[in-house]
């Protein structure tokens, strides 16, 4: 259990699914024999948005609790004082396997794909908090996984249950606006410059170890740990990729998108340590069904293409002004939504 878990180790592991896990799992899920059975749960990540989940699962059984930071860790017991605490989800997994039905996943992002794809493997249903992994590979790893294992998944984009998104697609797919060929989204917060500093000891409470899990092996230093990991590469991807998979779903799910034929992406010198102070993009989908082409745009950072800029909504504020939005350009009029409105 000490063993670090490198990445190269978890990307050549993990579809051949461990065989020495699965033979101690191997087991059909027991299906609930009353709707109101509580599922006991597992807990990967109990601060922030693991907290928010939390507080949203409370009614359910909690029978382990599982992150790197003590402090966080001695918290959340409090609350759920029969659970068992644990700093690394491998024991966890080691120790409870039978104990557990589902698992939710709520750390880091570069820590989202590997205690998931051991989740799944032992036949665990898993909901894990966007984005889904660090790497398009390692999101395959996981779909192919859950695939293979029959398991129930779900990502955490809670917006996306939300009633102004389903609203907002309804209104698009009725063709109320007319034929969407333009679409800008953007979203003015800014997860950048992370720079790593000077190395120091790890605060005591925290389990730095772990907390790297696959990335690679760095000394601990400020500006990292609990929020901002996610402006450097080796843990997060920046505003881009911490927001465009809220914003982008609204028009994807409206608009029945899967892939873009090309993409061109446009920003500030790279940096090997951190995201850029803003990043903007533009996209090509080609036409679905009777859905026509599709120019696809995304800006962060408070930089915004022109159309945003030149936009007023009803109360004469410039769309660019809103903290993040979607603007469809349909053929009659234009729509524009954030997560709680559209005009």
């Amino acid at each position: 259990m000490s063993r670090r878990l490198s990445r190269r180790h978890f990307l050549g592991t993990s579809a051949a699914a461990t065989a020495w896990w699965v033979g101690m799992s191997d087991r059909s899920f027991a299906q609930s024999k009353s709707p109101n059975e509580k599922l006991n749960l597992a807990i990967v990540g109990v601060a922030g948005k693991g907290g928010d989940n939390v507080n949203h699962l409370e009614s359910e059984n909690m029978v382990a609790l599982c992150d790197v930071d003590r402090n966080n860790l001695g918290k959340s017991s409090e609350r759920f004082k029969n659970a068992a605490k644990f700093e690394d989800y491998r024991e966890m997994f080691d120790k409870m396997t039978d104990k557990i039905d589902a698992v939710v996943v709520s750390t880091a992002d570069h820590t989202h794909a590997p205690p998931s794809a051991l989740a799944i493997t032992l036949g665990k249903h898993v909901y894990c908090e966007k984005p889904l992994a660090h790497t398009v590979r390692e999101a395959r790893v996981l779909a192919g996984l859950a695939k293979k294992h029959k398991v129930a998944t779900q990502m955490g984009t809670q917006i996306h249950a939300g009633d102004n998104y389903r609203r907002v697609v309804e209104v698009i797919q009725s063709g109320a606006i007319g034929p969407v060929r333009e679409v800008f989204n953007w979203c003015n917060k800014g997860w950048s410059d992370g720079r790593f500093g000077t190395a120091k000891p790890a605060p005591a409470h925290l389990n730095w170890d772990m907390w790297l899990g696959p990335a690679k092996q760095r000394e601990f230093c400020e500006g990292i740990h609990p929020a901002n990991w996610r402006r450097f590469w080796e843990y997060g991807s920046g505003t881009f990729g911490d927001m465009a998979c809220h914003v982008m779903d609204l028009p994807f799910w409206a608009l029945n998108l899967r892939y873009p034929t090309s993409a061109a992406c446009e920003g500030p010198e790279l940096h090997p340590d951190g995201a850029p102070a803003w990043t903007k993009c533009d996209f090509d989908f080609p036409a679905r069904g009777d859905m026509p082409a599709v120019k696809f745009h995304w800006s962060d950072g408070g930089v915004h293409h022109d159309l945003v800029k030149n936009t007023k909504d009803p109360g004469g504020k410039s769309l660019s002004e809103w903290g993040l939005g979607v603007l469809f350009v349909g053929d009659k009029v234009m729509l524009a939504a954030d997560y709680g409105r559209y005009v």
